[in-house]
């Protein structure tokens, strides 16, 4: 299928995106890197009037550590972020978890912000963000407002973004000493859509594990630190239920349970160990 017809602007910086998004509101669709948003157009489950292109919007691509976050703007692409030098020291669990995110040629054009936009449940970098507990800065013509990641995904391709705002940067917390992190997935071939996926951060405060795949946005579970293992057992199957898996073409509800439950285990273990 084609797109249903439309204008396209290309904005040249995020105050000219943000001016047109103030007159066109909901019936225009911001473009980044393209790699969900044009999928959604090709079947007309999205027939906005305009896209508004910012792609060349120098103001909006950047990544910057400072403040304690990874500051990731809108026009970022996921491998610049991915290829940062100094990621794994900054943000260790994004760097684990980029290698899981499709292909290098879908990174190489898609952006972090992007897929926090699009809010696909199975997506790496909302999960992510969720286990950091990350922010999302948003921004309209009157103001600008910081949404903290379980307050932004609202369900399955759904957030908290009104039609006149720009998602105007991501902030992953970063790294601190004697934080261990792990992320690992479960999907039919390398690059395909996560049937599970499962970040976890390990720290003196104690566990936070992320599940994605499973529930209809990232869903975060939090224990003191120090569980026995009969204890974290009984807590990951509880987790598993609470998520509410259902049937699909892609696999069964018990078998995704069976995944929150092993992979969970598994990356909270790699995480303890990496504690430093």
């Amino acid at each position: 299928m084609k797109p249903a017809a439309f204008d396209y602007v290309r904005a040249d910086s995020g105050d000219e995106a943000i001016g047109l998004l103030a007159r066109h509101g909901g019936d225009a669709r911001i473009l980044a890197g393209g790699q969900s948003l044009m999928a959604v157009l090709n079947m007309r489950l999205a027939q906005p009037e305009m896209l508004i292109d910012i792609s060349r919007s120098a103001d909006l691509d950047y990544a910057r550590a400072q403040g304690g976050v990874l500051a990731v703007g809108a026009a970022a692409t996921q491998g610049s972020v991915e290829w940062r030098p100094s990621l794994a020291r900054e943000v260790p669990l994004l760097a684990q978890a980029f290698p899981f995110i499709s292909h290098f040629q879908i990174r190489n054009r898609g952006t972090v912000c992007g897929s926090v936009a699009h809010a696909d449940p199975s997506a790496e970098i909302p999960l992510v963000l969720a286990a950091l507990d990350g922010e999302v800065v948003l921004r309209n013509a009157k103001k600008r407002r910081v949404l903290r990641a379980a307050d932004f995904f609202q369900g399955m391709l759904m957030t908290a973004r009104e039609p006149d705002e720009l998602i105007e940067e991501v902030r992953f917390p970063l790294g601190r000493p004697g934080q261990g992190t792990a992320f690992a997935e479960f999907s039919a071939r390398h690059g395909d859509f996560a049937i599970v996926a499962a970040a976890a951060v390990a720290d003196a405060n104690g566990l936070r594990l992320a599940i994605g795949g499973v529930a209809d946005r990232p869903r975060v579970a939090r224990w003191p630190a120090g569980l026995g293992t009969a204890d974290l057992d009984a807590a990951l199957n509880d987790f598993a239920w609470e998520l509410g898996a259902r049937d699909d073409a892609h696999a069964g509800a018990s078998f995704r349970r069976h995944l929150v439950r092993k992979l969970g285990a598994r990356v909270i273990a790699q995480a303890m160990e990496g504690r430093a």
